[in-house]
């Protein structure tokens, strides 16, 4: 066979079997979800989540003993109960699944638009299903030869990125003909992302009648001691709200970064979104907005943590006017900047149609 080109594979012998090449790939990757919210589906998806290394970093001696003997068998119904109150009963999933769904529609719309039957666009969970495997196996079966991997995430984390890239790497191991691959850097400052920020906030604000005092910038957190070995994540949280609050025209005051769902008992990036709200309304600040800029889509941290947990503590500490402005999920100016992400970095592999 010659192997010079893989789209110069045109003429194959009588009995070769069938190939299929020469498409390109897109696959966008999101945290994950359990399969439903029963103790079993939410065990193996908290099983796989927390197991990971990249996620908790302790020796496995004497993690896993703990995860498996004592979290695992009490986590479930708790976390279980969280899902329940937020799941989308009628296609019988989580929000992040439908989300990410109709992510994946509307950029494959957009990319036909732009490439024609060239790329192939579909999604992956780092956890639970589908599976990042699954899918790449899924494209490579449709003749992809390339696959850029984007994960779903503005900001660079080792709890994030990295084991997303992790997956999608260990997922090649097995393939006989492995594609060329490219994977999408972190876009926590690109312009049309910061541009569907800001325009989800004016939307959100012309809607409420008493303007917020502060806007909460709420990231999602991960243990301080990852930000001195080295992990950006920190930063990149820091210049987003930064160039979203220069975008809005706002002065420093009237918008401040924290972090949330803080796990396990050592120091976490601070300052910590659920007493950070109830000192703003300890302090007068009794109207407050909430955004979630580190989420690409809603999700049990949004839509449960934030709006449950988060808000009760600033209304508890004397709070009057909580509102929730939703992750950018599949608006269209969300679409627009994933898809010119995209398009960047296509360059050279495959041509907008003229």
């Amino acid at each position: 066979m010659n192997m010079m080109s893989r789209t110069e594979l045109t003429h194959l012998p009588a009995d070769h079997p069938p190939v299929k090449f020469g498409k390109v790939g897109v696959l966008l990757a999101n945290l994950g979800t359990p399969d439903n919210y029963d103790y079993w589906s939410m065990r193996r998806y908290l099983n796989e989540f927390l197991s990971d290394r990249r996620v908790i970093d302790y020796s496995p001696w004497l993690w896993q003993p703990l995860l498996q003997l004592v979290i695992l068998t009490k986590r479930p119904f708790s976390s279980g109960e969280a899902y329940k109150s937020i799941w989308n009963m009628e296609a019988n999933e989580s929000p992040l699944a439908t989300i990410t769904k109709d992510q994946t529609a509307k950029m494959t719309d957009t990319l036909k638009a732009l490439y024609g039957d060239q790329v192939v666009v579909d999604y992956c969970m780092r956890y639970g299903n589908p599976s990042t495997k699954s899918k790449v196996d899924a494209l490579v079966a449709q003749g992809c030869t390339k696959i850029l991997f984007f994960p779903l995430y503005p900001h660079y984390a080792g709890a994030t990125s990295a084991t997303a890239n992790d997956r999608f790497f260990r997922s090649l191991m097995d393939l006989k003909w492995q594609p060329t691959v490219r994977t999408v850097d972190p876009y926590f400052e690109h312009p049309l992302y910061i541009e569907a920020l800001a325009q989800s906030v004016e939307r959100a604000y012309a809607d409420i009648e008493d303007r917020p005092d502060v806007l909460v910038a709420s990231y999602h957190g991960v243990p301080k001691r990852y930000l001195m070995e080295g992990d950006p994540y920190h930063c990149q949280c820091q210049k987003t709200s930064r160039l979203l609050r220069e975008r809005l025209g706002w002065d420093k005051s009237e918008i401040v970064t924290t972090f949330q769902s803080r796990f396990g008992p050592e120091e976490w990036l601070q300052p910590y979104t659920v007493e950070e709200v109830a000192r703003l309304a300890e302090t007068g600040k009794k109207r407050i907005a909430v955004i979630a800029p580190a989420f690409s889509a809603d999700c049990i941290e949004t839509l449960e943590e934030i709006n449950e947990e988060i808000q009760e503590s600033f209304e508890h500490a004397g709070g009057e006017q909580f509102t929730y402005i939703p992750c950018l999920n599949d608006d269209d100016a969300h679409i627009k900047a994933l898809s010119k992400i995209v398009e960047d970095n296509l360059v050279g592999w495959v041509s907008p149609r003229t």
